[in-house]
């Protein structure tokens, strides 16, 4: 069995076929969906799809650092009211951007601060993206456990760092998402996972991004998460099975408080 801990399927690239979608996935053994929020705009459709599939999809929610502008503190109150109001497993997927734009970088930290407080307030792991902002992650995370002797549990989304990053954010008690691009052939990925014990790795596919080889380029979706392991079961020289078992486990610790 397979947990996909990252996955967008309530965007509208699924709109046309999310149910055939759903059946390859779990043809192949994935049979829950961890569903980040995007932002207030999103999220009503999340939280119905959640309502459709209550035993397959485990909503989370949160404001993704590209939402956040101008306007950041209204979206953030929206995320405490639907976090008041409804059951979620996490707080995400929140984080630093500073790819396309550096405008609010500021902004960005405070929302990223104000939520891992809201994960703290609410007791739910946290999903952050980290896209060139590693330096800015690591001295906000810093100086959260500094003020407060704690920070959530949580995981590094789409992790794609070096190995003093990857046991960096380990060092503070977080797990890896590992998805698609570990297949990439130039990625330099699989290097640094052989220094990093399974124990620490999430699977996702971030579908409908970041699709893995040979489908790359193209539309991502849960279907292809035993690509993900099948590399993984290369990179540590043990079988897809073993991988399943183990990422599940995590998992199942983080979002659902399973020890198996």
């Amino acid at each position: 069995m397979y947990i996909d801990t990252h996955t967008h399927l309530f965007l509208e690239e699924f709109d046309s076929d999310l149910a055939q979608v759903i059946e390859r996935a779990e043809k192949v053994g994935v049979r829950s969906f961890i569903l980040p929020n995007v932002d207030s705009q999103k999220a009503q459709k999340l939280i119905e799809l959640s309502k459709l599939y209550p035993q397959k999809f485990f909503p989370l929610m949160g404001l993704h650092p590209s939402s956040v502008t101008e306007n950041y503190k209204e979206e953030l109150q929206i995320v405490e009211n639907y976090l008041e109001s409804y059951p979620f497993f996490g707080i995400g997927e929140i984080g630093i951007d500073l790819y396309w734009d550096k405008t609010f970088v500021n902004e960005q930290i405070i929302a990223f601060r104000h939520q891992i407080g809201l994960a703290r307030k609410y007791h739910l792991p946290i999903v952050i993206h980290v896209r060139n902002s590693f330096s800015e992650i690591f001295e906000s995370l810093e100086s959260e456990l500094s003020e407060f002797g704690n920070l959530p549990k949580g995981v590094f989304h789409c992790f794609t760092g070096n190995l003093e990053q990857a046991q960096k954010a380990i060092s503070l008690g977080f797990y890896l998402g590992i998805g698609g691009v570990v297949t990439f052939k130039n990625s330099g990925l699989d290097k640094v996972l052989e220094n990093i014990p399974l124990s620490h790795l999430l699977l996702e596919t971030d579908s409908p991004y970041l699709a893995p080889t040979p489908h790359r380029g193209k539309r991502n979706e849960s279907a292809y998460i035993p690509l993900i392991a099948n590399k993984l079961a290369q990179i540590y020289q043990t079988n897809i099975n073993e991988i399943a078992k183990k990422t599940t486990q995590n998992a199942n610790a983080l979002f659902f408080n399973l020890k198996i």
